[in-house]
């Protein structure tokens, strides 16, 4: 048995708690981890509150968490890229709240020394939506990105990569946030009332494309203006506002997989020696309940993380 943390029906934070599941065993492709630490995503706490049921129907229980980073424990049938001992991180389709965690061979990277494990736990989801955004984009060198939400931790690995791709940023985000912003070579501007203005005041050619990673307040019309049609504007967060104005939406559970160059890019950034992802908050696996309060406030700079074990 290993012990994990679940919740059994949708509601407040307050529904998370501890359960005993049977060790999973490795499928074909697949590999074992003993958890030293996992990532959580807004998207958890939507999970748990029941918003995004029909975008992720589970199970009860179920065990949320989307990154992990750890040591392999066991390998499945096929698998000769691991073997036990090995420290990894990666992507995980749920179940990352534990102390081992089932993942594909395939979706994680080998993780350096120099990386911590709450630091490396924090980097999976945020790599591999940076690299799916900007794929779906089709931004190209030397065109404007507006970003809202530049500050979380998929804006702060996404600010990277456009960064090493010549894509100039405009990220919406708090006065707190601004010198953040600029520190990754963005272009901060505060969002509320007005920002229309504001992002033309800076950018009076227009901005090429969208990414909305906030989902928060009426920002896909003015997104939609300011880039010049819908079919500019992606959103990661949300999904109602996507249909209501005919913006794309993007979740992980896109079919299209990006897990591979994604992590390879931010290992690049790693050994550049550029690589940046505050940790804004840790807790213990068992404060869970704590990291998802804080999540629900928003605002928050980088990632949150759980250390196991």
């Amino acid at each position: 048995m290993t012990k994990a943390i679940a919740f059994s029906a949708f509601g407040g934070a307050d529904v998370l708690h501890p359960i005993e599941i049977d060790l999973p065993a490795p499928g074909p492709g697949r590999i074992r981890i003993a958890v030293r630490a996992a990532g959580v995503n807004p998207v958890d706490h939507k999970l748990r509150s029941g918003a995004m049921e029909g975008l992720f129907p589970v199970t009860f229980p179920h065990v949320a968490g989307f990154e992990v980073a750890g040591v392999v424990e066991a390998v499945g049938e096929g698998v000769d890229e691991w073997a036990p001992g090995d420290e990894v991180f990666g992507s995980v389709r749920g179940g990352g709240y534990a102390e081992h965690a089932v993942v594909g061979a395939g979706d994680v990277a080998r993780k350096p020394g120099g990386l911590s494990w709450e630091q490396a736990a924090g980097l999976p989801v945020a790599a591999e939506t940076s690299w799916r955004a900007l794929h779906l984009l089709g931004v190209e060198r030397g065109q404007t990105l507006l970003v809202h939400g530049a500050a979380g931790g998929v804006g702060t690995i996404l600010l990277q990569f456009a960064r090493s791709r010549g894509i100039r940023v405009i990220g919406t985000a708090s006065e707190a946030n601004h010198p953040y912003l600029r520190e990754l070579g963005a272009i901060p501007v505060t969002y509320g009332d007005g920002l229309a203005e504001r992002v033309r005041a800076v950018a009076p050619e227009g901005v090429d494309r969208v990414l909305d990673a906030a989902g928060q307040g009426d920002v896909l019309p003015l997104s939609i203006e300011l880039a010049g049609g819908p079919e500019q504007v992606l959103t990661i967060a949300d999904h109602e506002g996507s249909a209501k104005y005919g913006v794309r939406f993007s979740a992980g559970s896109d079919t299209v997989h990006h897990h591979g160059p994604a992590l390879a890019a931010v290992l690049a950034l790693h050994e550049e020696g550029t690589l940046h992802l505050p940790l804004h908050q840790v807790f213990p696996l068992a404060e869970v309940d704590r990291a998802h309060r804080v999540s629900e406030q928003g605002h928050v700079r980088g990632k949150l993380v759980l250390t196991v074990g």
